[in-house]
């Protein structure tokens, strides 16, 4: 039985993990340390039991400590940051604040409770992070392992690879039982819809728009968040202290393909339940045409990476890891759940308007 915070655990990645890590783990104690800013949500843990959610900031040192006393906590799993490019490009200034002074308050925490006390307590702080700290790939470049130098190309990969270095220094000066795993893209139910997949599959059902970056060839290797979720979980449970670990989904796609492939869903979803025409009349879908009409090409983001490719080999082969779904099913099934939970992201986008 473990005593668990998981930070940014009202998000999207940091939610998927709670609902599993419950579902795995019924008689854990969860503690989720969330500040809910706009991409963290109370509505995405409702109703789990033997979860706690402490609204709070990861940079309030004394709040991480007196949690870690007081719930006799032994596992850290720290998902909180700030994540979209697009807004570390205009706002860096919050992507360092979290991603990084946020890490390092989390350690100094971890460190006074688990080692300076001289408990001796078993315990484990695993770090999610992403491939971007590894920067860009050619298109015949070898995919990323966990030995890839950094080359960080945007702020928020820049933070990130700033965090990951910060949780490297404190197992290796202090000792501190450190895991972090880099993944690639994550799609999948509670992503906040500013991200390519949520965000293309609202801008269709309403007849928006759906803007492409550049000549959208930009390539990236797309990860189910119930698979990263696996894959964090086997780093918890075999992970080496000290380690590193690369997640990937294995399925390597071009933007465009990727946005193809929501449009052709929307068009077969109307086909298949004629009254989605009646709540989003704006979709193309919804007057018989196909939802590619709405592609458009817009100038490219700043410093876009153009191919980013996950070498899992050292995750399947310590870990046991391996995805469990190509981007197809796994795509059908974030589909359905989002014209499912429609209410969901509705009263998100309320929120946040």
């Amino acid at each position: 039985m473990a005593n668990l915070i998981v930070t940014g655990g009202a998000g999207f990645i940091g939610a998927n993990f709670v609902h599993h890590w419950r579902e795995s783990n019924p008689n854990d104690l969860i503690v989720v340390l969330d500040a809910l800013t706009y991409a963290g949500n109370r509505a995405n843990i409702d109703g789990l039991e033997g979860v706690e959610l402490v609204v709070g900031d990861i940079c309030h040192t004394d709040l991480v400590s007196e949690l870690i006393d007081s719930r006799s906590i032994d596992t850290i799993v720290h998902f909180a940051a700030e994540s979209h490019v697009d807004r570390s490009i205009t706002g860096p200034d919050a992507f360092v604040t979290t991603n990084v002074v946020g890490t390092h308050s989390l350690l100094k925490a971890a460190k006074a409770a688990w080692l300076d006390t001289g408990s001796g307590r078993p315990h484990r702080f695993h770090h999610v992070s992403t491939d971007e700290v590894y920067g860009s790939l050619g298109a015949e470049d070898p995919a990323f392992s966990e030995t890839t130098p950094y080359a960080p190309n945007s702020p928020y990969s820049a933070s990130k690879a700033g965090s990951d270095h910060l949780v490297r220094a404190y197992h290796h000066t202090y000792g501190l039982e450190t895991t972090t795993s880099n993944c690639s893209n994550n799609y999948g139910p509670y992503q906040f819809p500013e991200k390519l997949i949520p965000l293309f599959l609202i801008n269709a059902l309403y007849g928006r728009s759906l803007p492409i970056y550049g000549d959208g060839m930009n390539i990236r290797d797309w990860l189910h968040v119930e698979d990263h979720c696996r894959g964090i979980a086997l780093c918890l449970s075999r992970g080496v202290a000290g380690e590193v670990y690369n997640i990937g989904g294995g399925q390597e796609l071009p933007n465009l393909q990727v946005i193809e492939e929501i449009c052709l869903g929307v068009d077969r979803a109307f086909a298949r339940n004629p009254d989605l025409a009646t709540e989003f009349v704006d979709c193309p879908a919804a007057h018989g045409r196909s939802t590619i009409e709405l592609k458009s090409f817009v100038k490219d983001r700043q410093g876009h990476d153009r191919r980013y490719a996950i070498d899992e080999t050292k995750a399947r082969t310590q870990l046991g890891y391996e995805p469990s779904r190509n981007f197809r099913e796994g795509f059908a099934q974030t589909l359905a759940w989002y014209i499912d939970n429609s209410q969901w992201w509705q009263e998100l986008l309320k929120r946040n308007h």
